[in-house]
């Protein structure tokens, strides 16, 4: 003994994956994924309906077998050990999984049944999920009674009943109106902050703000990796420009096949413009704009939205060769 003490480094990550594909026939569903999700963090995949993301997720549940690729869950590998992966995760769809012929109460019992929580702790786990999700003084409500809200906080805090260590959420805001959106958002945020990772799909791009990292996903493929600030700066080959217009419909033909404009899309009362190079295609704006007598009111660059990023990149996808 040298008497040199050695720590082993901790696996930082609550999920990985590398290489991951899976097909079903020819289709190719999720094509080679390759990613890391830190322990605690709150983990957005992104992408349209079809992407890939719903079957990325019950890969990593144990639900589906990989075609070929690895991945692991809180240590454990999907493809040998499913059945201990669901004994240390939460999940919840955008179906929710709650029975609506059952009370809130009655919910809460069976799926702490379900998972296993120890009958000296369900009275405690149960007070948590009725105070985390408002639901105190609504036990006896039947199910089918409550709000999409509602419902949806009820889903989440069956799905932590057993306090996994790690959260699978697939599109668990579809349906679900802004408002409550914005208020099951915090309640991942003050899951995230107790030590929980979420993992969390949408197709809501504005909802990428409120991850720590995200992964665009596109016909099966991550096309981007990141926070949401380093995909908004990585578009240094683009820029945004806002314009107000008398006419947007108007505006948006004249737009269309202009040299340096690469994208046009209406946005609020406005178009948010993509373009190559600023001044020039800024100027040409102008000048088409003017020969069909269209009012500019404002023309300006802005800081892209997700919702930009998102429509750059799939561009930017669609114009590689097959």
């Amino acid at each position: 003994m040298n008497g040199t003490a050695t720590t082993e480094t901790p696996n930082i990550w609550g999920v990985e994956i590398h290489d991951l594909v899976k097909t079903f026939g020819s289709f190719v569903a999720v094509d080679h994924v390759t990613l890391q999700v830190k322990k605690g963090e709150i983990f957005g995949f992104l992408g349209p309906n079809g992407a890939g993301k719903s079957t990325t997720i019950r890969m990593l549940c144990g639900l589906l077998t990989p075609t070929s690729g690895t991945a692991s869950v809180n240590g454990l590998d999907v493809a040998t050990q499913p059945e201990e992966i669901r004994k240390n995760i939460g999940y919840m769809s955008q179906k929710f999984s709650l029975y609506d012929d059952l009370t809130v109460e009655e919910n809460i019992d069976f799926f702490a049944g379900m998972y296993g929580v120890p009958h000296e702790v369900r009275d405690q786990r149960k007070k948590y999920v009725l105070e985390m999700a408002n639901l105190t003084g609504r036990e006896t409500a039947l199910t089918r009674t409550l709000s999409g809200g509602w419902k949806q906080r009820l889903a989440l805090g069956c799905a932590i009943l057993h306090d996994p260590p790690i959260l699978f959420l697939d599109e668990p805001t579809s349906g679900v109106d802004p408002i409550a959106r914005g208020q099951f958002w915090g309640l991942i945020h003050d899951l995230s902050e107790s030590g929980h990772t979420v993992f969390v799909s949408t197709h809501y791009m504005d909802e990428a703000e409120y991850c720590h990292r995200i992964a665009l996903m596109y016909r099966g493929k991550v096309i981007a990796l990141g926070t949401p600030s380093e995909l908004k700066h990585g578009l240094d080959t683009h820029f945004l420009l806002n314009l107000n217009a008398a006419d947007p419909l108007e505006t948006m033909r004249a737009l269309e096949h202009l040299p340096g404009v690469l994208d046009v899309a209406i946005f609020g009362r406005g178009l948010h413009v993509m373009v190559d190079d600023l001044d020039p295609t800024s100027a040409r704006i102008r000048q088409a704009l003017a020969a069909k007598s269209i009012a500019v009111e404002s023309l300006e660059r802005i800081t892209p939205s997700m919702e930009d990023v998102f429509v750059a990149l799939i561009e930017a996808e669609e114009r590689k060769p097959a």
